[in-house]
């Protein structure tokens, strides 16, 4: 099954998917000044937004049940699944938790894709 994790911006549209999850409740390295310049690529900014008591507590309940999503939409032969997650921008939030999710679900054994459509937009 082809798996692709979709990063977005919701000030830039929201993108086509089978399941789009809103990551704005997370905190937010866009008003923090020395990260404001960075992505969620960097071990920094997914730090700031994924190491604290919200992210650890999302983390902890989404990832039983994305792999339980994967593992079913896998046992009845889909051919592809589309995770789309957005935050405000685009750069810092939800590039982070596709990146994490990326791991996790290679981890896992399948090969998912990761695209990051507004990571290069003001």
């Amino acid at each position: 099954m082809d798996i692709t994790l979709f990063s977005f911006g919701f000030k830039h549209g929201h993108p086509e998917a089978d399941m789009v999850w809103d990551v704005r409740f997370l905190p937010n390295p866009y008003w923090v000044p020395e990260l404001r310049l960075h992505t969620g690529l960097e071990a920094e900014v997914a730090s700031y937004v994924l190491a604290n008591e919200a992210g650890e507590r999302f983390l902890a309940l989404l990832e039983p049940l994305l792999l339980f999503v994967v593992d079913e939409h896998a046992a009845r032969d889909r051919e592809s699944l589309t995770l789309a997650i957005g935050c405000t921008g685009g750069k810092h939030r939800s590039v982070a938790l596709v990146e994490h999710l990326r791991l996790l679900l290679a981890a896992k054994g399948y090969s998912p894709e990761a695209h990051h459509r507004d990571i290069d937009k003001e």
